[in-house]
């Protein structure tokens, strides 16, 4: 599957947490660094083998990389999950965002860091627009009652009765003032699938993500045939920022895990029906281009598995990650070439999956704004801890233009 690097340029792995504590960043589409490298933002829990409930509270704050990687704790938090953590992220060089729980309704507060002032907007974040001073909004509550891990605890969905509702759905609000739209709902995702696979059961949006220069996005559209718990079905729309042009890019049935490469080309573990010479549908990478059928299939032979893939800042490589091997559970973290697709594996990581799959710890790994270093989450040395793994000496010895 891959190909293991040379002794004398191992990759360098160092925890980054203190000992005390269980440690976490999120999500795989946002980098906990700032941009001077000093500092990375973190989690803090006080438990790791349960759900949180509703009045469990995450301690968010940063980490000093150049203080023996001291915790300077900055606020608490009643909305998170241990895959997602709280939406915690950079809004700027003094200032970070996340969810919380406050006065019956979910919000995201912004802190400057070096203040500690509070500001509230009137609705939680999901996502960051790169180039303007807006974020996308989802519904947390519905996402927990249809997503567990995806959503938090303590509030009803008000949506429970509605399959599809045309009031809810994607969301833009503006971070300077909270004022909020929504551009994109549920209904009209469920609208423009062909009627014979819409089913009665329940539809919901998750995992958005804005092109590089913030003009168009991607989030998936997920369902459920009936009513009753059970699997469901999964595509891709791209839209533009403001909810118009929606397309359907990835329309098979399962879509998983994607990044952004440029404004036009995005790279998703998906399913990709009837591709020419092949007589069924083909699980594998692809890169896609937006609003056109183009797929073409990453390292197919090499890169079977789902996994947590993001493109480098320099877009010449791709990191992702695998979930645990049944032989030895133990996660697999690699980079792979974009010119070629040559695979390199960089860690492999014990990390069991738990009876309740929402609590697991995926390695959701991160790059740093230099394309130098990756942070990730991880269980291997028995609590929840995050770490660097210094790439250095293979991003230079194997770059490379891309072309895949």
């Amino acid at each position: 599957m891959a190909t293991n690097l040379p002794t004398t340029e191992a990759a360098m792995i160092s925890c980054a947490t203190p000992e005390a504590g269980h440690f976490f960043f999120g999500y795989y589409d946002k980098s906990p660094w700032h941009l001077s490298g000093r500092w990375m933002l973190a989690g803090r829990a006080t438990f790791q083998d349960r759900a949180p409930k509703s009045d469990d509270r995450l301690t968010v704050g940063l980490i000093d990389l150049e203080r023996s990687c001291a915790f300077i704790p900055l606020a608490e938090t009643l909305a998170w999950n241990w895959q997602q953590g709280c939406m915690l992220q950079w809004l700027d060089e003094k200032h970070i965002v996340f969810n919380d729980r406050r006065s019956d309704r979910f919000v995201a507060v912004i802190v400057n860091v070096r203040t500690g002032e509070q500001r509230e907007l009137p609705r939680p974040v999901y996502t960051l627009c790169p180039t303007r001073g807006i974020a996308t909004s989802l519904n947390f509550a519905r996402l927990h009652r249809l997503r567990p891990g995806y959503g938090y605890a303590g509030l009803p969905d008000p949506t429970a009765g509605d399959a599809a509702p045309e009031d809810d759905g994607l969301w833009m609000m503006d971070l300077r003032d909270g004022e909020a739209e929504r551009v994109f709902s549920i209904e009209q995702a469920r609208r423009i699938l062909p009627k014979q696979v819409q089913g009665s059961g329940p539809h919901w949006l998750n995992h958005a993500q804005f092109a590089p220069g913030g003009r168009r996005l991607a989030v998936l559209h997920r369902w459920r045939s009936s009513a009753e718990p059970g699997p469901w079905h999964t595509r891709m729309l791209t839209l533009n920022a403001d909810g118009g042009e929606p397309y359907p890019l990835v329309d098979a049935g399962m879509c998983s895990h994607y990044d952004w490469r440029d404004e036009t080309h995005l790279l998703a573990f998906a399913r990709v029906a009837g591709m020419e010479g092949e007589a069924k549908a083909l699980d594998g990478f692809f890169r896609f281009r937006d609003r056109t059928a183009e797929a073409v299939s990453l390292a197919p032979q090499r890169l079977s598995e789902d996994g947590h893939c993001s493109y480098s800042p320099d877009r010449q490589w791709i990191l992702n990650d695998t979930y645990p091997d049944p032989a030895d559970q133990c996660r697999t973290l690699m980079l792979v070439r974009a010119a070629d697709g040559e695979v390199f594996e960089i860690g492999r990581f014990f990390s069991p999956m738990p009876d309740q799959a929402e609590i697991r710890c995926d390695l959701h790994p991160r790059w740093s704004p230099d394309g130098r270093q990756v942070c990730i989450d991880s269980i291997h040395e028995g609590r929840r801890a995050m770490y660097t793994v210094d790439v250095t000496a293979l991003v230079s010895r194997c770059n490379g233009t891309w072309e895949f």
